[in-house]
């Protein structure tokens, strides 16, 4: 009888925590114990590279705003940078800083991003070009946002971050600058962010640079994109 009430014991028990576990592996997708969503990662890990550029869809109404201002479905981008074997995405949020990549991701619609790759970055991109790409970075780690989107260094959105660092280091301009007038400025959505940033005086002639500039350069290759 006591062989019996132990085995009953010990079947509940398994049975109890193998329902345990699969529930957390469904709430909690990024527990340990989930092997599928790391083998995907390191997959997609393995192919990243110092210097390329990463893009995704933020969800605030000033992202959204964005996105329909330049009809693209990108309104966030920044720099992979390999920082002690670890990557990072340098980004210009508030404040600028050096995010981990897996955290970057998580900050995205539904955790899709697009990775793209100077075409002849074997070539241009070399690893002495890399380190001074990060020296240079860190001049702006710490500025504050730039919600203004002036083409100044007192403040930096993100975007302007990757676009300066590439041309003041490699030389390379990986668009044409734009004024701010190019863009779609009619849509409702988009005049209340301007209201409220510039009230009636709206700086229409600005040098801008926006995240779908970037992704629709001719200079780059498509290394990831999991939309």
């Amino acid at each position: 009888m006591k062989k019996q009430k132990y085995t009953f014991l010990f079947v509940t028990f398994v049975l109890s925590f193998a329902c345990a576990l699969f529930v957390a592996m469904k709430v909690f997708p990024n527990n340990p114990f989930s092997k599928t969503k790391s083998k995907v990662e390191n997959n997609e890990l393995s192919k990243i590279k110092d210097g390329d550029i990463i893009f995704q869809t933020s969800q605030s109404p000033q992202c959204e705003a964005v996105r329909i201002a330049t009809n693209s479905k990108f309104s966030h981008c920044g720099i992979i940078y390999n920082i002690n074997g670890k990557w990072f995405v340098f980004e210009a949020v508030q404040p600028v800083k050096l995010t981990p990549f897996d955290e970057w991701i998580q900050h995205g619609k539904d955790n899709k991003y697009v990775v793209k790759r100077l075409k002849n970055a074997d070539k241009t991109l070399t690893p002495s070009v890399i380190q001074k790409m990060q020296e240079y970075s860190q001049q702006f780690d710490g500025k504050e946002y730039d919600a203004y989107f002036e083409w100044t260094d007192n403040r930096i959105y993100c975007s302007e971050l990757v676009w300066k660092i590439y041309k003041n280091v490699a030389g390379i301009e990986l668009s044409k600058l734009k004024e701010l007038k190019d863009f779609n400025l009619e849509d409702a959505r988009v005049q209340k962010i301007l209201k409220e940033r510039y009230r009636n005086e709206i700086p229409l002639e600005e040098k801008v640079v926006a995240p779908s500039d970037l992704s629709d350069s001719d200079l780059l290759e498509t290394i990831i994109d999991n939309y």
